[in-house]
């Protein structure tokens, strides 16, 4: 072999290590200079465009990824890589073409199967996804990432016993596993048992399956914990069902507990279908003091609407769930007899406060401490309009009436299809829905509508 060959396996190895340890910059390096001794290493460019998508460089990954193609064609992984990258920037014709040949390389590679299911499922045909996961779990009845991937489409339709099944196959509670010394809950008999529910996804996640705890009394346990995130605590204080509640960076004891669960496994382990929901709205509190505090800055005398226009950015499908800016509410404020208040906290915050006499919108998010503080003004609103975030769970959990803007491309499971309320949160949720193709104007004018009715009834 030649030098430089040996020396470029050698920096390709140790830009691995490197980008394994998160060190995005050294591992960069490392590919940049084995390239120069061998430009013609498809490995290396296809490991640099994973870098540079890493860093947001999405165009530069594109072109690594179709020259490496070029010079490793037979390595199917790389299409794979390029065909959900291709997926994430919405090229859903060349994505697919990419998917498709990587599929006439390696048809019996369970994760070309999972991958041109995800593509299917993201441009709703839904039918022809199923059948791809299903096709990969055939393959490899262990491959976790097309059941998974599949639990998405069973329950945005309602299958729910399957569909809590497949979802027992995301990850995540590995490491609860190795913290707490007692057994997981898997369905057992609970009666005068201790059952710990633990942290897990993101706030909504945790408002919206806390839910369970009372359920889990019903079933006979006699202590019923809750670890959330810091600013859920002084919130789920007033949680039914709950014995103690406990902050994520607290000292949590490992072994006092008969059994603990993930929340998002608490569905399927209470058999929930759609008709069986547990829904005892509220079935959270305000607290009356801070309800008291918040009230003088409060306006007076017409209908009090809360919004929020933005989640958390991390979230996988945010550029498409939340709203570009306040400017695409401004038609509902042309609605007569409505007080707006922003409930926005994070994202969207500063807009908020700087709103000034544009639009009509008194901004207390950012004064909130914690998820305390919004839901003393949550209960105090006549309704809240919201994109699918944590305000939305809230809203449904304290039993104020919500509207709910969803997007077309990737809804929410949690959601189901086409309907217009959430049996998650009956009567108190409507559900306003993005046309075939997505756009958010269509949506603002059925709000816009829908609101002034509201303020004449």
């Amino acid at each position: 072999m030649p030098t430089s060959r040996a020396e470029a396996e050698n920096l390709f190895h140790d830009g691995n290590r490197r980008m394994a340890a998160g060190d995005a910059a050294g591992a960069e390096a490392c590919f940049r200079l084995a390239l120069s001794l061998a430009p013609d290493f498809g490995e290396v460019l296809a490991n640099l465009g994973l870098v540079r998508a890493q860093l947001g460089a999405l165009g530069e990954a594109e072109s690594c990824y179709r020259q490496a193609i070029v010079l490793c064609p037979e390595v199917v992984q790389v299409s794979l890589i390029l065909g959900a990258l291709l997926l994430r920037l919405k090229r859903f014709d060349e994505a697919e073409a990419v998917n498709r040949r990587a599929l006439q390389l390696a048809p019996d590679s369970p994760a070309a199967w999972s991958n041109m299911g995800a593509l299917l499922a993201c441009t709703k045909r839904e039918k022809d996804a199923e059948l791809c996961y299903r096709t990969a779990l055939a393959l490899d009845c262990h491959y976790a990432k097309a059941r998974f991937n599949l639990s998405y489409i069973l329950l945005r339709q309602g299958r729910l016993e399957e569909g809590w099944r497949c979802l027992e196959t995301r990850s995540g509670s590995t490491l609860l596993s190795r913290y707490f010394t007692c057994p997981r809950w898997h369905g057992q008999a609970l009666a005068g048992s201790s059952i710990i529910i633990a942290f897990e996804g993101g706030y909504g996640d945790m408002i919206q399956f806390c839910r369970y705890a009372s359920v889990l009394k019903t079933m006979g346990a006699a202590r019923v914990s809750v670890v959330c995130h810091p600013h859920l605590k002084t919130l789920f204080a007033t949680l039914a069902g709950a014995d103690a509640v406990f902050s994520f960076e607290e000292e949590v004891s490992a072994s006092q507990w008969d059994f603990w669960t993930p929340p998002m496994s608490l569905p399927h382990c209470c058999d929930t279908r759609l008709g069986t929901i547990p829904a005892p709205i509220p079935y959270l509190a305000a607290d009356p003091g801070k309800v008291a505090q918040w009230s003088p800055r409060l306006p007076a005398g017409r209908l009090r609407v809360g919004l929020a226009w933005k989640g958390n950015p991390l979230f996988e499908n945010d550029d498409d769930r939340s709203l570009p800016s306040l400017d695409v509410l401004a038609p509902l404020f042309a609605v007569a007899g409505v007080h707006f208040i922003s409930l926005q906290k994070g994202p969207g915050e500063e807009e908020a406060l700087q709103a000034g006499a544009a639009w009509p919108v008194l901004a207390l998010g950012h004064f909130f401490l914690d998820f305390a503080d919004t839901a003393a003004v949550v209960a105090s609103l006549d309704l809240v309009i919201c994109v699918d975030s944590a305000v939305a769970h809230l809203a449904g959990s304290l039993g104020t009436p919500c509207w709910v803007l969803l997007p077309d491309y990737r809804t929410d499971w949690r959601w189901l299809t086409e309907r217009t309320d959430s049996p998650w949160y009956p009567q108190r949720m409507r559900l306003f829905r993005q046309p075939a193709g997505g756009g958010w104007a269509p949506v603002v004018v059925a709000v816009q509508e829908a609101l002034g009715a509201w303020s004449m009834g």
